[in-house]
């Protein structure tokens, strides 16, 4: 088992410490946080066991899990690598593209794994359509949130956005070639509610919208590609495929038939893959114990996530053109 310390033990922080606790392939340690009076509370109330300073944790475990703040990600993440610790860090990876790149340079010149929490690539909604997204053309996600004070340190582009962003690039194969958003402060100092286009260099276009100021919740994306649509709902873990093919000479009297002005019928039929159940969060961390124990590649990267936070940089960047 790898010995694990958490970093932070916030909304978050609490979650991780349950999930680590209970999972075969760690041995939770404890953890560390800045607010001495509530890490007194949460150590009493849960009997985790509380280190005085992030060193002498970091020096007590083979596995770092970071759930602080944005802000402090990088510095803590950096004793972390320097001493020769794997490092699991929450979304996004840290508060600015350099020190996200600095990161992973030091992750490698230090030969440690990494892995960043960008939970819904492990939604079993999206895991069981992934396999069915070849060659998206048009993707449209909305996530929205009711407002919750404790998101409002960022911009909803790096709260909420980030999540689609990132799963938005794990299935284009292609560079981003322009992006164009904006943005509305309601509440908070910075936006609450968002829209982006991304425009990809194959011709793909993803149009994304993030709210924290919603009267209620929804998580929904959905992907058009050739002859097939493809809709994810991540709150509900459900999903659903619809396929067209060339409808056969003499159909089922049931089949569903469109036919264009050209005269060519097309057949729609559902192509529904099963959705298996599983707690997205523990599968992240239990894969990342799997890529360090069988030296393997980490389901997200650093690398990854860097490219994630610099989308989410350039939208931010175009509510201020």
């Amino acid at each position: 088992m790898l010995k694990v310390g958490v970093l932070g033990a916030g909304h978050l922080g609490k979650i991780h410490l349950r999930l680590l606790n209970e999972s075969e392939k760690y041995e939770l340690i404890g953890f560390y946080d800045a607010n001495e009076k509530y890490a007194e509370e949460v150590a009493s109330e849960f009997n985790y066991k509380r280190f005085k300073s992030v060193k002498e944790l970091i020096n007590a475990v083979d596995v770092v899990d970071i759930v602080t703040p944005t802000l402090s990600h990088f510095n803590v993440a950096v004793q972390a690598i320097e001493a020769g610790k794997h490092l699991f860090i929450e979304k996004p990876i840290t508060n600015t593209v350099e020190e996200a790149e600095e990161l992973t340079r030091l992750l490698q010149e230090k030969g440690v794994k990494g892995q960043v929490g960008h939970v819904e690539r492990f939604n079993p909604a999206f895991q069981a359509v992934v396999p069915k997204i070849e060659n998206p053309m048009f993707i449209e996600a909305h996530r929205l949130a009711e407002f919750n004070p404790r998101g409002t340190d960022v911009p909803v582009v790096l709260d909420l956005m980030i999540h689609d962003i990132d799963a938005v690039l794990s299935v284009v194969k292609s560079k981003v070639k322009k992006v164009n958003a904006s943005g509305v402060s309601v509440i908070s100092d910075t936006p609450d509610i968002a829209n982006a286009r991304i425009e990809f260099e194959n011709g793909c276009v993803a149009n994304l919208t993030a709210s924290r100021i919603s009267l209620k919740q929804m998580r929904k994306a959905r992907f058009f590609q050739r002859d097939a649509y493809i809709s994810v709902d991540f709150l509900e873990k459900k999903c659903e495929v619809v396929k067209m093919k060339n409808a056969p000479q003499e159909p089922d009297e049931f089949a569903m038939i469109l036919q264009n002005a050209e005269g060519d019928k097309k057949q729609i039929y559902f192509d529904n893959p099963e959705v298996s159940p599983n707690n997205a969060i523990l599968e992240e961390l239990e894969t990342f114990a799997d890529a360090i124990i069988n030296n393997t590649k980490t389901r997200v990267t650093f690398e990854e996530a860097t490219e994630a936070l610099k989308v989410a940089k350039a939208v931010i960047k175009s509510f201020e053109q």
